[in-house]
């Protein structure tokens, strides 16, 4: 491979080359540690690969890496764009006109890392589980921050979006999901409060300005989604019990407030344990659906 890196802008050439690749899974993800990338494209390959992908892309000042807080004394890196290289990421096909998200310095860098390490940390809990059962999910259906207006100035800010098609034999059945990734950093009814978000962007109509009669079209949601998506809250970051605590918190929202109370008869709601869904996989009966009962079911059984 050259030194020169020039992205590919047409579709002839369908298999990008591992540092377009690298690229533009930091562009879509903002930042990934060195084996979090390589889950991402090599699942089954070895670290090195990535690793020198990543050290060649460093050289020619399009990638930098910042060390995790709880990483001091490790090798770990934390990689992700400079300006220079999210102007080149445009260029690549597999963003399909998203932006890429350039980090200015390290220190912006460590800021943004624990949590966005933990976001991209349940993508891959995802996608291995897609993989084992061989459906379809992988690093360009996981679309961090994703924000929307909510009315009254006020926008919602999703975790990520996911986009997931599970295969049955012939059949296809295409899912997506709301995912709010908590590690315990805000209290607990501030957490609960995202589901007041959530059921304000599931009735919020946009009426275009000088419009006097609502629109037939319906909510504004159906610009991006033909069905609302379900929402999944993934909780890390304390003891067990406190965990729980923040579960029963979230089911009571959804008893309690009216507007919440009628997301959750349309839309499915839920929450598990981040570590749970990495170790039985988020298809494991773990999620607590959060309008109502005690009996725990996989994500897509919502």
């Amino acid at each position: 491979m050259t030194s020169a890196l020039v992205p590919s802008g047409t579709a002839a050439c369908p298999v990008e080359s591992l540092r377009h690749q690298v690229l533009a899974v930091l562009a879509q993800h903002r930042l990934a540690t060195t084996s979090q990338v390589r889950l991402m494209l090599r699942p089954n390959g070895s670290r090195q690969l990535v690793s020198r992908a990543l050290t060649a892309l460093r050289a020619q000042g399009l990638v930098d890496f910042t060390v995790p807080p709880h990483a001091q004394r490790s090798r770990t890196r934390a990689w992700y764009l400079t300006d220079r290289g999210a102007r080149l990421a445009r260029g690549l096909p597999m963003l399909r006109g998203r932006s890429p998200y350039a980090i200015t310095s390290t220190a912006a860098a460590s800021i943004k890392t624990p949590h966005t390490l933990t976001v991209v940390r349940t993508h891959l809990a995802f996608s291995s589980d897609a993989r084992r059962h061989g459906h379809e999910h992988g690093p360009w259906d996981w679309t961090p921050e994703v924000s929307h207006s909510i009315g009254e100035g006020d926008r919602l800010v999703a975790d990520a979006v996911m986009h997931y098609t599970v295969i049955e034999g012939d059949q296809r059945r295409k899912l997506r999901a709301f995912v709010e990734v908590d590690r315990t950093t805000m209290s607990s009814e501030r957490l609960a409060t995202k589901l007041i978000d959530y059921a304000r962007l599931y009735h919020y109509d946009a009426q275009p300005v000088g419009r006097r009669h609502p629109s037939p079209a319906g909510p504004g949601w159906l610009r991006w989604y033909p069905v609302f998506p379900r929402v999944l809250f993934v909780l890390t970051g304390a003891p067990r019990s406190r965990l729980e605590d923040r579960r029963g918190d979230l089911q009571e929202m959804v008893a309690q407030h009216p507007l919440v109370t009628a997301l959750g008869r349309a839309v499915p709601l839920g929450a598990a344990v981040l570590e749970d869904i990495e170790e039985h996989g988020p298809a494991a009966s773990v999620w607590l659906p959060l309008n109502g009962g005690l009996q725990s079911l996989p994500w897509d059984a919502l």
